[in-house]
């Protein structure tokens, strides 16, 4: 059956979003037909509006003005601490969890040479620079345990003073996980980790 021209580039476009299939896309673009013509200018306008969100000159998160909120917060700009971390998503997340109290440096992803993803395409020579202007004295690490993100902490770590204390976020089992179902790479992980007990 051939869809009208409208509906199969409304679906086109939604493809293009990771995850979404085009039975989903299908799905999702059906349902915002049955909107009124005023819901679908607002979706229309926030989607446009996009366009114009620039990014934060010292951390490199979304934002409307010149620094992101987390960044234009005096005391969070005065706190010690900068956490690293590869992407948005991971901002985000850290961020709703109300555990850091400094900064962020979001670097774009991790060094990968295959992929020719040297520390010149990642926001690693802006860390650098920041921590030494902003007077940093504590890097927190926040990067996906993988090959590629343990050579970037590595290389950050080597290109930071030495008298800049350098910490990676700990990684192993989950809450509420059990042993027997977890792989042997969470399981070395989460012993590496480990902490004495006072």
């Amino acid at each position: 059956m051939e869809l009208p021209e409208s509906l199969k580039f409304a679906v086109t476009q939604m493809t293009k979003i990771p995850g979404v299939g085009e039975k989903t896309a299908l799905r999702q673009v059906l349902t915002i037909c049955r909107w009124d013509r005023e819901q679908l200018a607002a979706l229309g306008r926030s989607l446009t509006a996009l366009g114009d969100l620039k990014s934060c000159g010292d951390c490199g998160f979304y934002t409307d003005e010149t620094l992101c909120q987390v960044c234009a917060e005096e005391k969070r700009r005065n706190e010690s601490s900068i956490c690293v971390v590869e992407s948005i998503s991971d901002f985000i997340a850290i961020e709703n969890s109300n555990t850091h109290k400094g900064t962020y440096h979001i670097l774009g992803g991790v060094l990968n040479p295959l992929l020719g993803v040297g520390p010149d395409e990642l926001r690693i020579p802006e860390l650098i620079t920041r921590i030494k202007e902003q007077q940093k004295s504590e890097v927190i690490l926040a990067v996906n345990p993988s090959v590629e993100g343990d050579a970037t902490c590595s290389y950050i770590k080597q290109e930071l003073p030495e008298d800049i204390r350098v910490e990676r976020i700990g990684f192993g089992i989950p809450m509420g996980g059990s042993l027997e179902y977890l792989d042997a790479l969470t399981i070395t992980k989460a012993l590496e980790n480990r902490k004495r007990l006072d």
